[in-house]
Protein backbone atom coordinates (compact mmCIF):
# COMPACT_ATOMS: atom_id res chain seq x y z
CA UNK A 1 0.00 0.00 0.00
CA UNK A 2 1.18 3.52 -0.93
CA UNK A 3 2.71 5.74 2.08
CA UNK A 4 -0.25 8.01 0.86
CA UNK A 5 -3.21 5.76 1.28
CA UNK A 6 -1.62 4.56 4.44
CA UNK A 7 -1.75 8.48 5.65
CA UNK A 8 -5.24 8.45 4.44
CA UNK A 9 -6.54 5.73 6.04
CA UNK A 10 -4.32 6.76 9.24
CA UNK A 11 -6.29 10.33 9.70
CA UNK A 12 -9.92 8.37 8.42
CA UNK A 13 -9.42 6.41 11.32
CA UNK A 14 -8.20 8.94 13.65
CA UNK A 15 -11.43 10.92 12.85
CA UNK A 16 -13.87 8.23 13.16
CA UNK A 17 -12.07 7.16 16.51
CA UNK A 18 -12.50 11.37 17.66
CA UNK A 19 -15.97 11.13 16.33
CA UNK A 20 -17.08 8.10 18.24
CA UNK A 21 -15.24 9.34 21.42
CA UNK A 22 -17.96 12.66 21.29
CA UNK A 23 -20.60 11.41 20.28
CA UNK A 24 -20.52 9.12 23.57
CA UNK A 25 -19.43 12.13 25.60
CA UNK A 26 -22.63 13.81 24.29
CA UNK A 27 -24.70 10.74 24.60
CA UNK A 28 -23.61 10.36 28.45
CA UNK A 29 -25.07 13.91 29.11
CA UNK A 30 -28.04 13.86 31.20
CA UNK A 31 -31.20 15.31 29.52
CA UNK A 32 -32.29 18.71 30.30
CA UNK A 33 -35.68 19.55 33.06
CA UNK A 34 -38.51 20.87 32.22
CA UNK A 35 -40.14 23.49 34.22
CA UNK A 36 -42.97 25.13 34.42
CA UNK A 37 -43.77 28.47 35.25
CA UNK A 38 -47.41 29.85 35.10
CA UNK A 39 -48.24 33.55 34.54
CA UNK A 40 -50.75 34.87 36.41
CA UNK A 41 -52.10 38.13 37.70
CA UNK A 42 -49.24 40.43 35.16
CA UNK A 43 -46.82 38.22 37.27
CA UNK A 44 -44.31 35.74 36.17
CA UNK A 45 -44.07 33.71 39.44
CA UNK A 46 -41.57 32.52 40.99
CA UNK A 47 -38.78 31.98 38.22
CA UNK A 48 -36.90 28.71 38.48
CA UNK A 49 -33.35 28.52 39.78
CA UNK A 50 -30.49 25.95 39.19
CA UNK A 51 -31.29 26.50 35.65
CA UNK A 52 -28.58 24.38 33.24
CA UNK A 53 -27.83 24.85 29.62
CA UNK A 54 -30.23 22.22 27.95
CA UNK A 55 -33.41 22.85 30.44
CA UNK A 56 -36.15 23.99 28.91
CA UNK A 57 -39.07 26.29 30.73
CA UNK A 58 -42.50 25.34 29.43
CA UNK A 59 -44.38 29.08 30.00
CA UNK A 60 -48.04 29.01 30.80
CA UNK A 61 -50.23 31.93 29.82
CA UNK A 62 -52.95 31.59 32.94
CA UNK A 63 -54.02 35.15 32.61
CA UNK A 64 -56.74 37.26 30.79
CA UNK A 65 -54.47 38.81 28.55
CA UNK A 66 -51.75 38.55 26.18
CA UNK A 67 -47.88 38.87 27.86
CA UNK A 68 -44.28 38.39 26.27
CA UNK A 69 -41.33 36.78 27.45
CA UNK A 70 -38.34 38.97 26.29
CA UNK A 71 -34.96 38.61 26.84
CA UNK A 72 -32.97 41.82 27.14
CA UNK A 73 -30.14 41.01 24.79
CA UNK A 74 -32.65 39.94 22.72
CA UNK A 75 -31.86 36.04 22.25
CA UNK A 76 -35.84 35.10 23.00
CA UNK A 77 -38.91 37.03 22.64
CA UNK A 78 -41.69 34.60 23.63
CA UNK A 79 -45.40 35.91 22.53
CA UNK A 80 -48.27 34.32 24.96
CA UNK A 81 -52.32 34.90 24.67
CA UNK A 82 -54.35 33.58 27.39
CA UNK A 83 -54.29 30.89 27.51
CA UNK A 84 -51.03 30.17 25.61
CA UNK A 85 -47.89 27.95 26.40
CA UNK A 86 -44.77 28.19 24.82
CA UNK A 87 -40.96 26.62 25.54
CA UNK A 88 -37.70 28.15 25.91
CA UNK A 89 -35.07 25.38 26.00
CA UNK A 90 -31.90 27.48 27.32
CA UNK A 91 -29.02 27.00 24.42
CA UNK A 92 -26.24 28.86 26.34
CA UNK A 93 -24.89 29.80 30.13
CA UNK A 94 -25.32 33.21 31.16
CA UNK A 95 -27.64 35.52 32.81
CA UNK A 96 -30.95 36.67 31.11
CA UNK A 97 -32.83 39.30 32.25
CA UNK A 98 -36.52 39.53 30.95
CA UNK A 99 -39.66 41.95 30.61
CA UNK A 100 -42.77 41.64 29.53
CA UNK A 101 -43.16 44.13 26.61
CA UNK A 102 -46.81 45.21 27.68
CA UNK A 103 -46.41 45.45 31.39
CA UNK A 104 -43.39 47.52 32.44
CA UNK A 105 -43.81 45.98 36.24
CA UNK A 106 -42.80 42.33 34.58
CA UNK A 107 -39.20 41.60 34.98
CA UNK A 108 -37.26 38.95 36.14
CA UNK A 109 -33.66 37.29 36.40
CA UNK A 110 -32.83 33.83 34.57
CA UNK A 111 -29.76 32.09 35.16
CA UNK A 112 -28.36 29.00 33.59
CA UNK A 113 -24.76 27.06 34.31
CA UNK A 114 -23.01 24.78 31.74
CA UNK A 115 -24.35 21.14 31.95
Amino acid sequence: MARNTKLKIGAWSAGLIGGLALAGALAAQPPGRTITVHINGADYGKLPTGLKVGDTIHWVNDDTVGHTVTARDHSFDLHLNPGQSANLTLQKDGTYQIYCLYHSTMRGVLTAAAR
